[in-house]
């Protein structure tokens, strides 16, 4: 059962929720407390993403089993068996953290923390499964890696400055932008479950141009953003080196952008490594 909800919860993704948490409340925290870093941490880590993706694999389950890229580090095909267990784990292990964070924070913070919650949860869940919205899939997928570097902010009490607001929403927009691409891959495993999704409706080459513009989108917000943090722009084309070699792609040749996402994975660390100096040097600088 360990093993399953390990998989569920897609380890090759926990830092992208936990860092943008970390990082907002160790730039913006004055003074940093270390037991709200170190839970918020913790709970942007493993429990929360161990509810975002295991939901989504309980619900998911009849689009998973048409699909050949699940079954490892990108998705579980979790077994009808190991449905209820997994939802039980997943708020075994989230309502702890949640209390303790409502404790620690404030009615701003409370709100944000809301937020990102409802979002985990919509996205998969019955009657309201965001993923089958058009366009709103791809928002609420961005609100799961955005809002806890907002809470972050929240958390510490900080007001967003231009420069911060200017990163946020250029992350927004990397968020949308790869969630999109990153559906294009399942077109035909969603359209043969049902599922509706931005590339479905849209069409995997429409969806991969509009991935493109996003990420352009990305790298001339956090441009804009000043000396140094200026430079995080640039760490938007490798992203479109990424996607721009499907803007050919056709929805019979859409699973063929698996290879643009397995770069992805690899591509998020190397921009995160970026992201980290551009901080470090921006702190150093303040």
């Amino acid at each position: 059962m360990i093993r399953h909800l390990l998989v569920a919860s897609r380890p090759l993704s926990w830092i992208n929720t936990a860092y943008p948490f970390a990082l907002a409340y160790l730039l913006l925290a004055r003074p940093v407390d270390p037991l709200a870093l170190v839970v918020g941490a913790v709970y942007f880590l493993v429990p929360y993403n161990l509810a975002m993706y295991g939901i989504n694999d309980v619900f998911d389950y009849e689009s998973d089993l048409r699909n050949p890229r699940k079954g490892g580090v990108e998705g579980a095909v979790l077994a009808p068996a190991f449905h209820r267990p997994t939802l039980l784990a997943a708020a075994v292990t989230n309502v702890p953290f949640l209390v303790v964070l409502v404790l620690l924070g404030g009615p701003v913070s409370w709100l944000v923390l809301a937020v990102s919650v409802f979002a985990v949860i919509a996205y998969s869940a019955p009657v309201l499964r965001f993923k089958e919205r058009p366009v709103l899939d791809s928002i609420t997928s961005s609100t799961h890696f955005v809002s806890p570097a907002v809470y972050g902010v929240a958390l510490a009490g900080a007001a967003l400055d231009t420069r911060a607001v200017l990163l946020l929403a250029a992350f927004f927009c990397w968020g949308m932008a790869s969630h999109a691409f990153g559906a294009v891959q399942d077109v035909p495993a969603d359209r043969e479950a049902g599922i509706g999704s931005v590339a479905t409706v849209l069409g995997a080459r429409a969806t991969v141009l509009g991935a493109a513009v996003l990420y352009l989108a990305a790298g001339v917000l956090a441009a804009c953003s000043g000396w140094p943090t200026a430079l995080a722009g640039l760490l938007a084309l490798p992203y479109l080196a990424m996607v721009l070699p499907f803007v050919r792609i056709t929805d019979a040749t859409a699973e063929t952008a698996n290879r643009g996402w397995r770069r992805f994975l690899a591509i998020n660390y190397g921009a995160g490594f970026g992201v980290t100096v551009l901080a470090i040097v921006a702190s150093a600088l303040a």
